[in-house]
C-alpha cells in the first residue's frame, strides 16, 4: 500500500530534521545568519526555504488554498526554536497524511498553482516523492554549511529502520513520541 510506504518515508523526514534543528538550535545568531555558499545563502534562509516548501506542497496535498502565499514571507522565523517548531509541525501533519493515505487517494491528481499563474495537476504520490527528495536536497545543503561552524553536522544518511529503533531511543524521544 503506497500510504505505509509514504508513512515511512515522513517519519524519517521528520528524524532527519529533528537531528538537523538539535544541532542548528546550538548555533549562535551569528553562525545562523552568515553568508555561505549554497541555494540560500545563510543557514537560517535555507531552513525557512524548506519549511515554506513544506507548507506549499502539503497544502495542496490537502486543497487548503494557499497556494503561493506560502511563500508570501521567505523568512516568517528569526528565531531557530520557533522555526524548529514550525517545521516539526508540519512533519507531524505530513506524517498524518501519509499514514491516512490508500491506493486511491495517491493516485489523486492536485491542482499546484506557480507563481506566475500557470497551474498544473500531479499525482498525490509523485508530489510526496518530489517534496522528500526536495527535503534530502535542501538537508544536505544545510548539513554541508553545517561545517563550517562550530557545530558538527549530525548524521543524515540512515534511514529510520525498526530494527535500530532501540539504538535510536535517544533521537526519538525528542520527537515526543508522534508516530516514531
Amino acid at each position: 500500500m503506497p500510504g505505509t510506504s509514504f508513512f515511512h518515508q515522513a517519519r524519517n523526514n521528520a528524524w532527519s530534521n529533528h537531528r538537523l534543528f538539535d544541532v542548528c538550535q546550538k548555533l549562535t545568531k551569528h553562525e545562523l545568519s552568515t553568508k555561505r555558499t549554497a541555494f540560500s545563502p545563510t543557514l537560517l534562509e535555507s531552513l525557512n526555504h524548506a519549511l515554506t516548501v513544506d507548507w506549499y506542497y502539503l497544502d495542496a496535498l490537502v486543497n487548503g488554498r494557499r497556494g503561493q502565499d506560502c511563500f508570501a514571507n521567505e523568512m516568517p522565523y528569526i528565531d531557530i526554536a520557533k522555526l524548529a517548531a514550525a517545521q516539526r509541525d508540519a512533519d507531524f501533519k505530513l506524517m498524518a497524511f501519509c499514514d491516512q493515505l490508500n491506493d486511491k487517494d495517491a493516485v489523486r491528481e492536485v491542482e499546484l498553482k506557480r507563481a506566475d499563474g500557470t497551474v498544473g495537476y500531479e499525482a498525490v504520490a509523485d508530489i510526496l516523492s518530489h517534496l522528500f527528495v526536495y527535503q534530502t536536497h535542501h538537508r544536505g545543503q544545510v548539513h554541508v554549511m553545517l561545517g563550517n561552524t562550530a557545530q558538527s553536522p549530525p548524521p543524515l544518511e540512515e534511514y529510520h529502520l525498526e530494527f535500530d529503533a532501540p539504538f535510536r531511543n535517544f533521537d526519538f524521544s525528542g520527537l515526543g513520541g508522534k508516530g516514531i
